[in-house]
């Protein structure tokens, strides 16, 4: 096998066998190929390091493993002027872990996209929930987050036995439930439904630049952005703002 041959053989091997694999060039004298398993040696430090970062977000999962399957539930947009606050609820299977997943705040929009197909494919269950700006009106957007999270809860199938949840307890859940601060951070089980709910939503709201595309949702997702703000000054709102999170912004009173 030519250098090039043996590069595309390689980048084909899995992770997991990688090391066995390159143990078959090791003694190959050509400056080209030890060059190359130089290359896939730094693969394999870097995906070791994620083993062992990924492992570190499972603690709270091995914790509760004896009560059963074990739920994630997060959400996103609870901060934004405009659009849903979207939960997701995901069960990750215990037989191999999901590379990568983090919180979704700290991932590139891209890898979000690409997590969240690995995610619906892979999980034992997953669910979605959302709650739009009316009911964020009528109720509040903790309640309306909650309502929210309920939903996501309720389309699992089968049913975990505890839910971890990021910061908060939810109503109606009668399951276990361990509230994380900074869950997404440190579990992997909510890091995946934030990716669920955060790529849930911002698919959403391309949907809504399509409908209103003088207050670029396809940008900025809703949140306060300069440009945002300017817009809603300018056009004032649209159906998807959230009248109570708008009225300081264009000097409205409570009514």
């Amino acid at each position: 096998m030519n250098v090039k041959e043996i590069d595309a053989y390689l980048s084909s091997v899995p992770m997991a066998s990688l090391n066995h694999e390159m143990n078959v060039f090791r003694c190959d004298p050509r400056a080209g190929v030890q060059k190359l398993l130089e290359k896939y040696e730094r693969k394999l430090d870097a995906y070791r390091e994620e083993l062992i970062r990924l492992d570190n977000m499972m603690i709270y999962e091995r914790k509760y493993q004896d009560y059963g399957l074990i739920a994630g539930i997060d959400e996103a947009g609870r901060g934004p002027l405009a659009g849903p606050v979207v939960a997701g609820a995901v069960i990750l299977p215990k037989d191999h872990p999901i590379l990568y997943v983090n919180d979704s705040k700290q991932l590139s929009e891209k890898k979000r996209e690409e997590l969240y197909d690995v995610i619906l494919r892979d999980a034992v269950a997953w669910g979605t929930g959302m709650a739009g700006e009316g009911v964020i009106d009528e109720i509040n957007i903790l309640q309306a987050t909650y309502r929210a999270m309920q939903e996501a809860y309720l389309k699992l199938s089968p049913a975990p036995a505890v839910t971890l949840n990021d910061a908060v307890t939810v109503p109606g859940i009668t399951v276990r439930q361990v509230p994380i601060i900074k869950g997404d951070a440190k579990s992997a089980s909510i890091a995946a439904a934030s990716i669920v709910a955060k790529v849930t939503r911002d698919r959403l709201m391309v949907k809504y630049d399509a409908l209103y595309p003088e207050y670029g949702f396809a940008k900025h997702k809703g949140y306060g952005s300069k440009e945002h703000i300017e817009a809603l000054k300018k056009y004032g709102p649209c159906p998807i703002h959230r009248k109570t999170f708008i009225r300081g912004i264009l000097g409205l009173d409570d009514e």
